[in-house]
């Protein structure tokens, strides 16, 4: 155990911030093409970094990608994480790997069990394998607030015992974040993950929001609502994430930094459904499908203490009804990403 620390304290002198002054970083992005991780690469590039993306374009869209594609300082590879030869070509030379590639699907998790497994956990122990070998020890990687499961304290921290997992996507995730700080103590990796709640803003491609306007494109008079619509949700909008990311990331965590992220709110779904009815000016008839989760594994609240976060000087820009209006605004002006995801 001391060796390792000992080797680990050694690693933790080869970084500098990510944004050393005149000094770039080369920044690897899995899932770079997916609704989070395009705002990183923007954003990355924008801070004149040299980013590779690295995606599979399961669920991500070319369209994302429209601004990256012209620098000279970005790259595309259309790869898989389960392709462990196309990872050992592209991971060495990096400085820093963001991990945002995964399975995102919680609704549907139980229909597909292994696609949790390979997608979450195979995918992130074939890319720290690519890491360890090509020798980049440095992993920043989206985790989830459903590891927390159906928690007993509220708003719930970083430290708060792990109830017992209530879905495959949760406890995926909290695999990966298991497999990513043994990295850390047994070969001198250095972590920083992120606890999110759902995100919300342009690009958004997946989620509550998307569900409620394609149902009501189709039937404006009645739309279902699955469980009782009084569960309570946290939400955040993408570039308040991304800032914080990006803060966490340069300051100094130590070894494994873990952090949640959210709004110091929440709201129940029917008010968000009234937020979203609301700026398409409907009245529909509500149809509930009963019960307090709306699927196997949904939880029926979700409300994430960010002292952490905060004490670094982060504070979100938008609160969430404003969040879930610049969405839906943003899928009323891109319908074309309604046929895609269909």
């Amino acid at each position: 155990m001391s060796g390792s620390r000992h080797r680990l304290a050694g690693a933790l002198d080869q970084y500098p911030p990510l944004r050393e002054p005149g000094i770039p970083s080369r920044i690897l992005v899995t899932g770079g093409a997916g609704f989070i991780a395009s705002h990183l690469v923007d954003r990355l590039l924008s801070l004149g970094h040299h980013v590779t993306v690295y995606d599979n374009f399961s669920t991500g869209q070319m369209a994302f990608l429209h601004n990256a594609v012209t620098q000279d300082r970005f790259k595309l590879v259309r790869a898989d994480l389960l392709d462990t030869n196309a990872l050992d070509e592209v991971v060495p030379g990096h400085d820093v790997v963001f991990h945002l590639a995964a399975n995102a699907d919680v609704r549907f998790g139980v229909e597909h069990p292994d696609r949790d497994l390979k997608q979450n956990i195979l995918a992130t122990h074939n890319l720290l394998e690519a890491m360890r070998r090509g020798q980049v020890h440095r992993i920043v990687f989206s985790s989830t607030g459903s590891i927390y499961g159906e928690p007993t304290v509220f708003p719930t921290p970083e430290d708060c015992p792990l109830p017992i997992q209530t879905s495959l996507y949760g406890a995926s995730k909290l695999a990966a974040e298991g497999l990513i700080t043994a990295y850390c103590e047994g070969f001198g990796f250095r972590a920083q993950i992120f606890r999110f709640v759902s995100i919300l803003g342009e690009r958004y491609s997946h989620g509550h929001i998307f569900d409620f306007f394609r149902k009501l494109e189709v039937d404006p008079i009645r739309i279902e609502v699955l469980g009782n619509g009084r569960q309570r949700k946290s939400y955040l909008y993408v570039q308040d994430c991304i800032d914080a990311i990006l803060l966490a990331v340069d300051s100094d965590p130590g070894p494994v930094g873990i952090f949640n992220l959210g709004t110091n709110e929440y709201c129940a779904v029917d008010e968000s459904l009234g937020w979203i009815c609301d700026e398409l000016g409907l009245r529909p008839e509500r149809v509930y499908a009963g019960g307090n989760r709306g699927w196997v594994g949904d939880s029926p609240f979700i409300y994430l203490d960010c002292s952490r976060i905060r004490a670094l000087g982060w504070r979100p820009t938008l609160s969430i009804e404003a969040g879930v209006r610049r969405t839906l605004a943003y899928l009323r002006e891109s319908r074309w990403l309604l046929e895609a995801r269909a």
